[in-house]
């Protein structure tokens, strides 16, 4: 047997051992389950930010293990197994690449998310509406960028990608006029509309925003770990110095980065 079958069909006897004989395992369901996985989703996210590909490997078997924990709930029910969960997403990827398994010619990735979006609204039992499979729970800057990938998908969006920046102007003007108002209300909505044309902009750019921003988020916090670290070694509180104080050594920070 292939080596990768095996090690697949030794995780399902594992699996088949824990549900029927370990206290914990057994009273594992659906629900119990769902924000363990969403845990071990970050995980694995953190891991590929890290670039460590150990521990990317280890977060995948992690899982691994949830797919195969909720398919065998499945199966005690005879609402579905692992079988069904294979058959199901190789249907799916074969349906969605005409291109590969069909005589359907692509010219470039760019099409091939087009397509994949139109074969979507057409599956049967498929979403009747181009954003309804963009899951509610979404955080929402990866909410708003797949938002934006859908409509994408059936041609909504600006002809030329340099035409967003004039939105995002637009976008900044109004979040001034409401902030000279005082309505706080409508700051919070003129504000969301610019995160939603700047996450538009870094999309049509092919940036991912959600890197990016974390990206930054990662560079702050070294910048500032410095910064608070070397203040404590010269035995002062950031509490009592001034921002420009702070500001020389948040400089010193910015060297390290270079």
């Amino acid at each position: 047997m292939n080596r990768k079958l095996q090690a697949f069909e030794r995780l399902l006897d594992i699996m088949d051992q824990l549900r029927e004989g370990c206290p914990w395992d057994k009273k594992q369901t659906f629900e119990t389950l769902r924000t363990l996985t969403i845990e071990e989703t970050y995980e694995l996210a953190d891991s590929i930010l890290k670039g460590d590909k150990q521990e990317i490997k280890k977060e995948l078997g992690d899982i691994l293990l949830h797919i195969v924990f909720y398919a065998k709930i499945g199966s005690e029910t005879n609402d579905f197994d692992i079988a069904d969960v294979c058959d199901g997403i190789s249907e799916k990827l074969i349906y969605r690449h005409p291109h590969i398994f069909s005589d359907t010619k692509v010219a470039d990735a760019k099409e091939v998310e087009e397509n994949w979006e139109q074969l979507k609204l057409k599956e049967k039992g498929g979403n009747k509406s181009v954003l309804e499979g963009v899951p509610q729970s979404l955080p929402a800057l990866v909410k708003a960028n797949r938002i934006q990938d859908k409509v994408r998908g059936v041609g909504f969006d600006w002809d030329e990608k340099e035409q967003v920046w004039e939105k995002v102007k637009e976008e900044v003007n109004e979040v001034e006029i409401e902030i000279r108002k005082g309505d706080q209300d409508k700051m919070e909505q003129e504000f969301g509309d610019l995160f939603f044309s700047l996450i538009n902009a870094a999309r049509l750019y092919g940036v991912n925003p959600e890197n990016a921003l974390e990206r930054t988020n990662q560079k702050f916090m070294k910048r500032f770990n410095y910064l608070e670290s070397k203040t404590l070694k010269q035995g002062r509180n950031l509490k009592e110095m001034n921002l420009e104080e702070m500001d020389e050594i948040w400089e010193e920070a910015k060297q390290f980065d270079k």
